[in-house]
């Protein structure tokens, strides 16, 4: 997949305050990667995350550095690196820890499925 210096779809959280403003946007569901520089699963999973991000145009994809929002991973009871959160009208739907992308894969469109049986 050639990339044509494409924007990226995930929005890097620096804030609580940020992370508040997409949380409580309402109806639109959210998957979020809390990583750390220092962690290289963690990092090695941001090329998937971009490619998910690029697959799903209907949620919102936020990357939480850990080091640098300790407030939101503390609030969310995040205890290691990579842990993904999938959420809607900000209740955690599921969690997924450990740098394992089939996993993340089928959780997602699991996640996915669940958000659009409950449109109709």
């Amino acid at each position: 997949m050639k990339s044509h210096g494409r924007q990226s779809r995930v929005n890097r959280i620096n804030s609580e305050k940020s992370w508040n403003s997409f949380i409580t946007q309402g109806s639109c569901p959210v998957v979020v990667h809390f990583t750390a520089a220092w962690c290289m699963p963690s990092v090695a999973m941001n090329p998937l995350f971009e490619e998910l991000a690029l697959s799903y145009k209907d949620i919102h994809f936020l990357l939480v550095d850990v080091d640098e929002v300790k407030e939101v991973a503390t609030k969310m009871e995040i205890k290691a690196m990579p842990t993904f959160l999938m959420m809607k009208e900000a209740a955690q739907i599921d969690k997924l820890v450990g740098a394992n992308p089939e996993e993340i894969k089928r959780r997602m469109n699991v996640f996915v499925h669940s958000i659009i049986s409950n449109k109709n």
